[in-house]
């Protein structure tokens, strides 16, 4: 007899949370209503808010990623707030507020799971705000060298002078030194002759420094200089420093131009230029022969030079031989190049 009158009992009392629940759902009904057409006119007007908000930065940041991430935040920030709204109104303010403290407690979960994505992120914010460097200009990071083709939210894309695509994530890339060559057009080069001691060093640099001022590719100020370096086994080791614009010129192409031109100069002016180990070349061979007793005997024509000594080379100007920098080939054949990742450049 007592089963079914527990029975009773407890359906009453599921009647009863029912009957209030609804009740309470009545009562709460047009808050409720009035919370949901908040949050509906609250997600709709956070992006064109956010835009508002972002034109009136632009004045004092021109980053369009800076611009990007605070007007996503802007707008998750609207939303977030008019959620709450509803959930305050429907009467669910400790879900909120839950809610709330869950998102928070996510957040720091998600931050250290991805902890080298938010680490690149940030890195890519301070690169697109301090600017060390700009799109097409020719930089070295942790030894890899080449034209700056892309930069992304998590990677900066290098072309290689060798036409390569090489991703270095943004973290490395701030936290390492960042050699730029082309923020200074005018580059200093250097290449090493030797000349005999049975020569003049100072004869020596006037005769090279007299060449090098002949081209029109090196720069007359600042100077040339050739300077004693050191003294080898059989040479006086010269280096010749010499500058150039490298936003004209190719480095490496005026720096072989001007050893053909020094060389060519100390050699017609009798500045002998030996090797540390001297070889004595028989282009003819060597005759053997016997003599009557068994011992042999040898002769040689012994030739200084088995070459046509040849005219002086002239130095060459940008017309005769082509210096012209290799930067603007490697910035057309990033251009023409796929895009190794997805993202807009933020630079």
């Amino acid at each position: 007899m007592q089963e079914p009158a527990s029975a009773a009992n407890e359906a009453q009392i599921l009647l009863n949370d029912a009957e209030s629940f609804y009740t309470s759902f009545i009562n709460h009904l047009p808050q409720t209503l009035i919370g949901l057409l908040l949050f509906v006119i609250l997600y709709f007007a956070a992006r064109p808010v956010s835009e508002w908000m972002v034109k009136v930065l632009a004045y004092t940041q021109q980053s369009e990623l800076i611009k990007v991430v605070i007007r996503r935040i802007i707008s998750a920030v609207i939303i977030i707030f008019g959620f709450y709204l509803f959930l305050r109104l429907a009467g669910l303010s400790e879900f909120a507020i839950a809610l709330l403290s869950g998102t928070g407690v996510a957040g720091l979960i998600i931050g250290f799971a991805f902890k080298d994505i938010a680490e690149n992120f940030m890195s890519s914010l301070l690169l697109s705000i301090q600017k060390p460097f700009r799109l097409g200009e020719v930089i070295e990071v942790t030894g890899h060298l080449g034209v700056v083709k892309q930069v992304t939210a998590r990677a900066t894309t290098l072309v290689d002078f060798d036409g390569n695509h090489i991703q270095i994530p943004n973290a490395t890339v701030y936290k390492n030194t960042i050699r730029n060559l082309t923020a200074n057009p005018i580059t200093r080069g250097k290449f090493v002759v030797g000349v005999g001691y049975d020569c003049d060093p100072s004869a020596a640099q006037d005769i090279g420094l007299e060449a090098l001022n002949t081209m029109e590719s090196i720069l007359k100020e600042p100077e040339a200089q050739i300077l004693v370096q050191e003294l080898g086994s059989s040479t006086y080791n010269l280096t010749v420093y010499f500058w150039t614009n490298t936003h004209q010129y190719s480095l490496l192409k005026v720096a072989s131009l001007a050893m053909k031109n020094v060389v060519s100069a100390l050699d017609n002016a009798g500045i002998s230029m030996p090797d540390d180990a001297r070889e004595v070349i028989f282009p003819e061979g060597i005759n053997v022969s016997m003599d009557k007793d068994g011992a042999g005997k040898y002769s040689a024509k012994k030739v200084d030079k088995f070459y046509e000594p040849v005219d002086a080379v002239k130095p060459k100007n940008k017309g005769e031989e082509d210096l012209s920098s290799d930067n603007d080939d490697i910035r057309r054949q990033a251009d023409l190049a796929r895009d190794p990742e997805q993202g807009s450049n933020i630079l």
